[in-house]
């Protein structure tokens, strides 16, 4: 395990680690080998593994002191023993029977430490304590929700031996799961599940949205499985006011259904409780959408997903019809790259081109014409219109993308004394929506324009701790992200839309619960959504140099997060559709980043580069 004993304030290397390999497994066997003495040692995080191979914990040795005994438990912890059975044998048979250890798992910065506890103890009595501890990282609770923390660490364990066979077993722990932030990279995956939203009718098309909710699941336990059951449980706590579920109340797996395989022509067929027994065929056509979807985001291997309640065959859905039943913002291909060239007009490229030999031309209408000099424009997702914010910040103008359009009367004006305190960048939903921030400090508000017009609905943002510097909705039109500059710390937040409207009452609209999806960044100053639950971000820590990078909405970090370096960015442009290549403007002009290599200059001038939305 690469662990360290500490034995009077000194370190030494423990006298044995050994690991067996065989057939991709791989056993922990670190605590079988150490010393009888009482010493304590950190739990260090493991090293990642081949995520092809599976890690076992050994069970406790006879006679293993108590320093061991915990040691061997917060190993097992890290196993891919899918019921905890092993570390189970480290406790009372009490307690092994309460523990939960799906309840909640907390991740610290490094393996947790064991101290003396308070109350101490003597190996030759019959009780002895610990205290773990570490830097918070983050939490995953019951529901497989992350959420990033900070802060010490400290919880006490406590053995005792029994009286019986006169052997050290856990009697009291901390709940849920405690380990190391690399033992959790390892352990754990990050998965879209998918429902639908209720907030808003559907996108432009008429079909309903697909609103991904990332949890985190074991990655090499049975994760099909929990994915399944993670939808059937329902969407988390923090997304469930504004999304539904094709899936009846109390629908779960049938009892005695432990795992489910894809057969050989990538089919999944998943049994349901009877609950699940008299759904129409639209509703079932729903149902297994959801479960396509989630499931794909696990493995790109399912094509296709049978239902089947009271013995019968429900429906069946392949990845074709799905993208029938439900839109997603990831499978939305943007026809154009956008950008406001050196004389502040607005231009396009044609994201079906070669990046490198792509021909930029003037947008047709009235924002590519130059009649009106631009800072920030938004397109619609359905790329027929355009929001201009003029170059003073003043005022925003919608526009058609034809050619011959007028630009006609602005449809809002800010009051701002200066342009850092007048309009933001505007931003556009699937229900054509337009939304935008007024920096005024003396009427600092979020807005939208329904449809694009008519009078401004001021948006309430109740918890809003700061100004608002940028806005961007996501294409399921139920999440926000949000640059809130607070005491010159720009952050970026991530809420969710709600709306409301009693009988004979104008609509009100919210931005509920925002959270931090960059709690280690001091400054962001650029930002784009680049798939349904990921964000592209430009942003230094604190101390730091600038970075781009993505994060989750739920404020973890993805593998292989950092991308190539960029000084000096103005702008950075992502499609929630993976496929297509990120963009950005700086001191350089317009950039695009072909994968696998670093930057590249497209045009000289530019200072403004996004997708539609």
């Amino acid at each position: 395990m690469g662990a360290e004993q500490r034995e009077g304030g000194t370190r030494r290397t423990p006298g044995r680690v050994v690991a067996y390999a065989a057939g991709g497994v791989v056993l922990l066997a670190g605590c079988a080998s150490m010393p009888d003495s009482g010493d304590l040692r950190d739990v260090e995080a493991t090293q990642r593994q081949d995520t092809q191979v599976r890690v076992f914990a050994m069970p406790p040795r006879d006679d293993a002191p108590p320093s061991e005994i915990v040691q061997g438990f917060l190993e097992a912890l890290t196993s891919d023993d899918p019921g905890y059975s092993t570390a189970r044998q480290y406790l009372t048979e009490k307690v092994a029977q309460k523990w939960e250890p799906e309840r909640s798992t907390t991740v610290l910065a490094d393996g947790p430490a064991t101290e003396a506890g308070p109350a101490g103890g003597r190996e030759d009595g019959d009780d002895y304590s610990f205290v773990l501890t570490g830097t918070r990282v983050a939490t995953v609770d019951a529901q497989q929700s992350y959420t990033p923390a900070s802060g010490r660490y400290g919880q006490t364990v406590h053995l005792t031996r029994d009286k019986k066979t006169g052997q050290w077993r856990i009697d009291a722990l901390p709940p849920g799961v405690v380990m190391g932030k690399s033992d959790f990279q390892r352990n754990y995956v990050s998965v879209n599940k998918y429902y639908f939203a209720s907030n808003t009718a559907a996108d432009s098309s008429g079909q309903p949205m697909a609103v991904a909710d990332p949890v985190y699941v074991r990655e090499r336990v049975d994760p099909m499985t929990q994915v399944v059951r993670s939808v059937l449980n329902g969407p988390t706590s923090w997304l469930r006011h504004v999304v539904r579920s094709g899936f009846p109340t109390g629908t779960t797996l049938p009892k005695g259904v432990t795992s489910l395989t894809p057969d050989d022509q990538n089919k999944l067929t998943v049994p349901l409780n009877d609950k699940a027994a008299d759904i129409g065929q639209g509703k079932c056509d729903e149902m297994a959408a959801q479960l396509l979807f989630s499931l794909q985001s696990l493995t790109p291997t399912v094509d296709e997903i049978a239902l089947r309640a009271g013995g019968t065959q429900l429906c069946s859905l392949t990845e074709e019809r799905a993208t029938a039943v439900a839109a997603r913002g990831s499978e939305t291909d943007p026809d154009y790259l956008y950008f406001i060239d050196g004389q502040h007009r607005l231009e396009r490229i044609s994201s079906g081109s070669s990046s490198d030999n792509a021909k930029a031309v003037p947008v047709p209408g009235a924002l590519g014409d130059g009649a009106k000099a631009l800072s920030s424009v938004a397109v619609a997702r359905d790329e027929h219109s355009a929001a201009g914010v003029a170059l003073d910040g003043k005022t925003l103008y919608v526009t058609s993308t034809v050619s011959g359009s007028s630009i006609g009367d602005p449809v809002l004006q800010s009051k701002g004394k200066t342009e850092a305190d007048r309009l933001t960048t505007p931003s556009w939903d699937a229900q054509g929506n337009l939304w935008v921030a007024d920096r005024d400090p003396e009427d600092p508000r979020l807005l939208l324009l329904e449809k694009g017009g008519g009078q401004p609905l001021e948006v309430l943002t109740p918890g809003l701790d700061g100004r608002i510097n940028a806005v961007r909705v996501a294409a399921d039109g139920v999440r926000i992200a949000l640059v809130v500059d607070k005491g010159g710390k720009q952050s970026l937040l991530i809420g969710r839309i709600e709306r409301s409207q009693g009988s004979g009452e104008p609509p009100s609209m919210s931005v509920q619960e925002l959270r931090s999806a960059t709690p280690e960044l001091e400054q962001v100053t650029a930002m784009s959504w680049a798939g349904d639950s990921r964000l592209v971000v430009v942003g230094r820590e604190s101390g730091g140099v600038e970075q781009v990078q993505y994060v989750q909405c739920d404020g973890s970090i993805p593998e292989a997060a950092t991308l190539p370096g960029l000084t000096e960015v103005t702008s950075i442009a992502a499609s929630e559709d993976s496929d297509t290549p990120l963009f950005a403007t700086s001191k350089d002009g317009l950039l695009w980043l072909p994968g696998g290599s670093g930057w590249r200059t497209l045009k000289e001038t530019a200072s403004v580069a996004f997708y539609p939305g």
